[in-house]
């Protein structure tokens, strides 16, 4: 615990520091990069601290009668020297947060914070190696050519969050040395919106959470599956709640974060020549900003369906029937995250029941894994493993299992020879 309450020292002397170096990589505002970011990494330094001395515990079990007189119980240790590899996109938080789990858990860590991010990650250099020695805490910048050599060297356990594509790759490397890993991943997660719902909650709700980072969040919603009949109505809606959050021009507003870089702005730029551009679509090439934009006209087969979008544009799909939308996510791989607008109860249990997916929310988007309440992960090529809370630790722990066994009696039922045993062991059994 006293390691997790220095890191937590030295992020609170740092505070302003992190702020900056979010809003000079991404240009995140100082509410949002607290929200997402710095908030989400004290949630969890607090609940590891708080939790830690149970966690840690024996942990004592059933023993079965046929074991008498025994007694069982887990005992966690940590795996060794783990491979902590985040992202770009909260390049903070998504270092920090699985970390923690690691440290908690009393594993060595070697952290590799993203090149594109260049700012935050120096930083995380800077703070993790003023708190920590080298071989407790080491921290590796650079580009693809450190990954490359990172994954060539074993470790005990390797936790990666990215692209579905780099993910493949990360599991390819630990099979070599049949690491276990945990990936983070994403995929095109699905916001289907009802005809029973409130359209101004709805659309204020699906907005924030599609121009949050501005769309740069792999459970963003990917695109929009809504009722015919609530069609018209709720985009007329999405449209107000984009002007009251970013105003008339959003690609001029210095709150609105900007696109990571030039890559990735012309990937998105690419995609705004499909469909129909109802809301949005405007550029800004020096700051790297695309407004907030709605898209019609597009199909499943459009380009825009074909990849994750990690950008502030929401394709819209239109539905009639619930099985329309039931037959049409789960003929795609498993998305990471679902989210639901509906004031109908069957329409809820049916979406749960009927599609797989990591985790999402009923009536709003995104805020199901700001918990340590709840483990978040993927599932299928959206990801493998989770973490948050109890479940960080858990991923970054051997639970080796232990029965402590009397040395009287001895009972010889077990022994040879067996003869007419049979009988007596299928009581015990």
């Amino acid at each position: 615990m006293d390691t997790l309450r220095k890191l937590k020292s030295a992020i609170k002397a740092h505070e302003q520091d992190i702020l900056d170096a979010l809003k000079q990589d991404l240009n995140k505002s100082a509410f949002e990069a607290y929200a997402t970011e710095l908030g989400i990494v004290y949630a969890e330094l607090d609940d590891a601290i708080r939790h830690l001395p149970k966690w840690a515990g024996k942990k004592r079990v059933r023993t079965p009668i046929m074991h008498f007189k025994s007694s069982s119980y887990r005992v966690p240790e940590p795996y060794g020297v783990v491979l902590i590899m985040s992202p770009w996109n909260y390049p903070f938080q998504l270092a920090f947060a699985p970390l923690i789990g690691a440290m908690a858990a009393g594993n060595c860590a070697v952290v590799k914070p993203s090149s594109y991010s260049p700012h935050t990650s120096s930083l995380i250099a800077k703070i993790l190696g003023g708190c920590f020695p080298e071989e407790y805490i080491a921290v590796i910048e650079g580009g693809r050519e450190a990954n490359q050599e990172l994954l060539k060297q074993k470790f005990d356990y390797i936790f990666f969050t990215g692209s579905v594509g780099v993910g493949r790759t990360v599991m390819e490397a630990a099979s070599r040395h049949l690491t276990p890993v945990t990936l983070e991943l994403g995929g095109k997660s699905p916001c289907i919106v009802d005809k029973n719902v409130d359209l101004e909650l709805a659309a204020r709700r699906i907005i924030w959470g599609k121009c949050l980072n501005s769309g740069q969040t792999c459970v963003a919603p990917d695109y929009l599956l809504v009722h015919r009949d609530v069609k018209d109505r709720l985009i007329m809606a999405m449209e107000k709640a984009i002007t009251e959050f970013f105003g008339d021009t959003p690609c001029r507003n210095p709150e609105y974060p900007r696109i990571i870089n030039e890559k990735h702005f012309n990937r998105l730029k690419g995609l705004l020549s499909d469909g129909r551009i109802l809301v949005g679509g405007d550029v800004n090439e020096a700051t790297l900003q695309i407004a907030p934009t709605i898209v019609d006209q597009v199909s499943w087969e459009s380009p825009v369906m074909q990849e994750e979008i990690f950008g502030p544009i929401l394709p819209v799909l239109e539905f009639e029937g619930i099985h329309e939308v039931i037959t049409a996510v789960n003929s795609r791989p498993k998305p990471l995250a679902l989210y639901l607008f509906t004031n109908d109860k069957n329409v809820e249990k049916r979406i749960i029941k009927s599609i797989s997916f990591g985790g999402g929310c009923i009536n709003d988007t995104i805020v199901h894994l700001a918990t340590s309440y709840m483990p978040f992960g993927g599932v299928g090529e959206s990801g493998m493993g989770s973490y948050h809370g109890k479940w960080s630790f858990d991923t970054f722990t051997h639970y080796k299992s232990i029965m402590k066994k009397s040395i009287w009696p001895d009972i010889r039922l077990r022994y040879p020879p067996y003869r007419d045993k049979l009988g007596l062991l299928k009581k015990f059994m």
